[in-house]
């Protein structure tokens, strides 16, 4: 018997803006945060990755510990809604703080930066961890959950066009030529809107689905569950493998544009056709109908691995009109599989339902967890690479650095494209969604 729907627009479109109020400071952070850091700030490029990777390494633990948080809540809210509200204003807080400039030193400037970056890290999971561990309690209908994680995500990468696009253009306007307050005022923008979008979700969502008996389990029988749930850690991996390359290629972009084509006003024209990737969020309710969710991703990291070697070709021989239109295809195939990303954890989530164990905080950590290990390992291998190529802010690079930029920035995520195929490959459908169904 088919399932009704349980959800209303309202609730659904407040859903989606979620991500689209953690988006609008998300990707300030990991395009644009590494050249702030350098070229703005101040720091130098061993002191950013170390920072980064000391910041990845923390973000680690804080997702463990705030999937243990969301398990361990007890409130007439539910367990992941709360978040939303307690965390909100914090998050923003800090968003803004890491991007002040202070009159410090160079010890002190570093030391804000750690603060201030750490502190946005954390509440960033807090805000950000319970849209995907609320998901499968909004609805049993397996393709309400699919349209929910398609609206969310439809939002999401709308908010992260709007940032590629229009960030350098408002940070010139509001900074008159002076980028560090043009960082500023622009992240304050995007921090007041992120959150009145956050609150909005809070009032507007409802968990619905619970099993009290199966929700808060001992962490032994919560281990014991996630070492027989295969999916779960297979799609966990394809999620750290993905932000990995999201953050080797958006971090070196604006170095490619403003190093070998000499041309930083590029930057949001070519990160505008990025608002393909609309296109592949749009097409995932009717392929996963078709073709299920699996081969659905396996197809879109085919599509993004496609582009991606069109921009390598034009990335090598500079050819602006290759680059753009291979942008264009890789944004298509990045849509269908960030699109999938929560949903696919939400099946996992059930899978766990099935053996008995509801730990919607634990296993929707791992969508964190793989965000932050991937922008981590992104930002070291970007900032530390440039550094041994011997790369010097604001001058002109040697070519050993040139050649730096244009690997991070076309060859690296190609290969990384290739490792996530062949591991989304054992991801075992059939056996999960047989698991789900029987329950």
């Amino acid at each position: 018997m088919k399932q009704p729907w349980q959800t209303a627009w309202p609730e659904r479109i407040s859903y989606g803006l979620s991500d689209a109020a953690d988006n609008l400071v998300f990707q300030m952070m990991t395009t644009y945060l590494l050249f702030f850091y350098t070229d703005v700030y101040g720091l130098s490029t061993s002191a950013a990755a170390i920072l980064f990777v000391v910041a990845r390494l923390a973000d680690v633990v804080e997702s463990l510990i705030i999937g243990v948080m969301i398990d361990r809540t007890h409130s007439r809210f539910g367990k992941s809604r709360p978040f939303f509200l307690w965390y909100a204003l914090p998050y923003v807080i800090f968003a803004t703080l890491t991007f002040v400039t202070p009159n410090f030193g160079s010890t002190g400037k570093l030391i804000w930066a750690y603060v201030t970056y750490l502190g946005l890290g954390f509440f960033y999971t807090a805000v950000n961890l319970p849209i995907t561990s609320i998901l499968p309690t909004l609805s049993q209908n397996e393709h309400e959950l699919t349209l929910l994680g398609v609206i969310r995500q439809f939002f999401g990468s709308s908010v992260q066009l709007v940032v590629a696009v229009f960030t350098l253009p408002l940070v010139a306007f509001f900074g008159h030529g002076n980028q560090q307050h043009g960082f500023l005022l622009t992240i304050s923008l995007f921090s007041l809107i992120s959150l009145g979008l956050i609150w909005n979700t809070f009032f507007q969502v409802h968990e619905r689905f619970s099993q009290p008996e199966q929700a808060h389990q001992p962490l032994s029988e919560v281990w014991a569950m996630l070492k027989k749930n295969q999916p779960w850690l297979v799609i966990s991996i394809v999620i750290l493998l993905y932000w990995l390359t999201t953050a080797i290629k958006n971090q070196t972009t604006i170095y490619y544009f403003k190093y070998l084509l000499h041309n930083e006003s590029l930057v949001p024209i070519v990160n505008g056709f990025t608002f393909a990737s609309l296109i592949g969020v749009i097409l995932i309710v009717r392929a996963t109908r078709k073709i299920g969710k699996k081969r659905t991703m396996l197809t879109g990291i085919l599509i993004a691995a496609i582009g991606q070697l069109g921009l390598a070709i034009g990335a090598e021989i500079q050819n602006l009109g290759l680059i753009f239109g291979a942008t264009f295809v890789n944004s298509i195939g990045n849509g269908l599989i960030i699109g999938l990303v929560s949903i696919m954890i939400a099946d996992t989530i059930r899978y766990g339902m099935s053996m008995g164990i509801q730990a919607e905080g634990i296993l929707a950590s791992t969508d964190d967890f793989g965000v932050n290990v991937g922008l981590g390992l992104g930002g070291l291998v970007t900032a530390g690479l440039f550094h041994l190529s011997g790369y010097a802010a604001n001058h002109t690079q040697n070519l050993a650095t040139q050649h730096m930029i244009t690997l991070n920035y076309a060859w690296l995520p190609l290969g990384l494209y290739g490792l996530m195929f062949i591991i989304l490959w054992f991801y075992n459908e059939k056996r999960l969604l047989m698991a789900i169904n029987q329950n």
